[in-house]
């Protein structure tokens, strides 16, 4: 297996990027471009073989779950043609299993998160409904030492009061205004390029899988609880 741990030269080239990011320096180095590329690849490649220990991962290959570095200028305010990061996202395999795993590798912003970021309408108001009913669940599934040591707390959009059809001075309003689940824990840049780092995101994906367990059998089951797919 090739280097599956984030080389200094991948950082480098991010580095690099950031201060020359336009088309004719990129073009000059499209060698370096492909070779951290690369180094990437190879790093979720062996990150979804650990994964796939103690959980079920959807993706099949890390080169298919690297988000491209071309940057979409059309709707933006930032011209750059390049995003001087690596990123990637990983899903958790079959309808029973929910949520989903991300990875973000730029120097000065190294983190990851895991969760639920987008919940469609339905979602949104399951997850609200049981964060009303089970709060003391909640709280102590995010207060559980693995979370609280990995990712402190619960981070994500929310609404700025509270969510139509909820009492607002419910004892778990905090929760229940969250538009966005997300568990998030930031690197230094000397933890990225660690040869262990692999081996440390495995294991922080891994402490939120009470977390993950519980929204599944919430997004799979009514209020009644009857399977609902």
């Amino acid at each position: 297996m090739k280097d599956s741990h984030i080389l200094a030269s991948t950082t480098n080239f991010l580095e690099t990027l950031a201060i020359n990011n336009n088309r004719e320096w990129f073009a000059e180095n499209k060698e370096r471009y492909i070779s951290a590329q690369n180094n990437i690849i190879a790093f979720i490649d062996r990150l979804i073989i650990l994964m796939n220990t103690h959980d079920a991962i959807e993706n099949e290959s890390g080169k298919k779950s690297l988000f491209r570095i071309y940057n979409d200028v059309r709707f933006s305010k930032d011209k750059s043609p390049y995003k001087p990061r690596f990123a990637f996202s990983l899903q958790r395999a079959t309808k029973l299993k929910r949520g989903g795993y991300y990875l973000n590798i730029q120097p000065g912003n190294n983190y990851l998160a895991c969760g639920f970021f987008s919940p469609n309408p339905d979602d949104l108001k399951r997850i609200r409904k049981d964060i009303e009913l089970n709060y003391k669940d909640w709280r102590k599934i995010l207060n559980s030492k693995p979370i609280k040591a990995n990712f402190v707390e619960l981070t994500g959009s929310t609404v700025p009061t509270f969510p139509k059809g909820f009492p607002k001075d419910h004892e778990a309003i905090d929760l229940i205004r969250h538009k966005q689940f997300i568990l998030r824990h930031d690197f230094t840049d000397q933890e990225v390029i660690d040869p262990k780092f692999v081996y440390n995101v495995n294991e922080i994906f891994k402490s939120v899988r009470p977390f993950f367990d519980h929204l599944s059998l919430v997004l799979t089951t009514d209020l009644n609880g009857e399977i609902k797919i």
